[in-house]
């Protein structure tokens, strides 16, 4: 739905009356493309919560730039903890970009290697919760209720890093992780690259099965209107600033990315398009 003009001129002029909003990374990056963003006052509009998905560090900046007023929160979480977990505060929005933030009140959080030990600072592990908000368990799923509390602590599926400060930094899903030739590879690392184009609107990285490498990085990428961009021109940037390893092999261009009921890139239906060739 966001890509409707009609829609999202409707909401940016609903904006222009509002004090507070939540945002998620799919309406951000519409509303930020809309022709009336810039034509309408907005303001009034003082805070902004965003979440649901990682919001790429080149689209903070944006909209902090774009609307300097607003004061912004990232709030990190996921249904079973009602939903949040993490707070990154406005004053950290710059100071911290890209990062989740720390625990909100009530929740403890660890990141956490195979054998449940917190990881050393920068180093990638699990992110794992204990809170009383947190679900008691799945509705006659006893199997699935044990494993996501193996250990005492609720495993969440994402990995992380953690800082001196504590600051969580969410580098990608359990199940999105890139394993190829041997090496790790998080999608969310080389879409922050992407996203530092000045041509893409969006992009998906995701992983394939390869019988060299096991996987190969694949990318879908949205370029913003009246922009072009080639696929090669977008690896030679990524080549800037990433390793051979993690540029995307292949990079296909489409003309909106398709989203999950809560504006979530389903990355699932990117991966079986692109290995059944459409």
């Amino acid at each position: 739905m966001w890509n409707n003009p009609r829609l999202l001129n409707t909401i940016a002029t609903l904006l222009t009356a509002a004090a507070c909003v939540a945002l998620l990374f799919a309406a951000v990056q519409w509303l930020l493309r809309s022709p009336l963003f810039d034509r309408c006052d907005l303001g009034q509009l003082r805070k902004g919560y965003y979440g649901a998905s990682i919001m790429p560090v080149a689209v903070m900046r944006e909209l902090t730039e774009r609307l300097p007023q607003m004061r912004l929160w990232n709030f990190y979480g996921q249904t079973e903890i009602a939903p949040l977990a993490t707070v990154l505060k406005p004053e950290d929005q710059l100071r911290k970009p890209g990062s989740a933030g720390r625990p909100a009140l009530n929740v403890e959080t660890r990141v956490v290697d195979d054998a449940m030990r917190d990881v050393k600072v920068g180093e990638v592990g699990e992110i794992v919760h204990r809170s009383p908000q947190l679900l008691q368990g799945y509705f006659n799923d006893p199997e699935r209720t044990a494993a996501a509390f193996e250990g005492g602590w609720f495993h969440s599926g994402d990995l992380a890093t953690i800082d001196a400060e504590g600051y969580l930094q969410i580098v990608d899903r359990k199940k999105d992780m890139i394993i190829s030739g041997g090496e790790k590879i998080y999608s969310t690392e080389v879409e922050h690259v992407l996203y530092a184009h000045p041509a893409v609107l969006e992009c998906a990285v995701f992983g394939i099965p390869d019988e060299t490498w096991g996987e190969r990085v694949e990318a879908a990428v949205v370029l913003r209107a009246d922009e072009s961009c080639s696929a090669e021109e977008l690896q030679i940037h990524a080549r800037q600033q990433l390793a051979g390893f993690k540029v995307p092999r292949r990079i296909r261009f489409l003309s909106e990315l398709p989203k999950t009921g809560t504006g979530k890139i389903a990355k699932r239906w990117l991966r079986d398009a692109a290995g059944k060739g459409d």
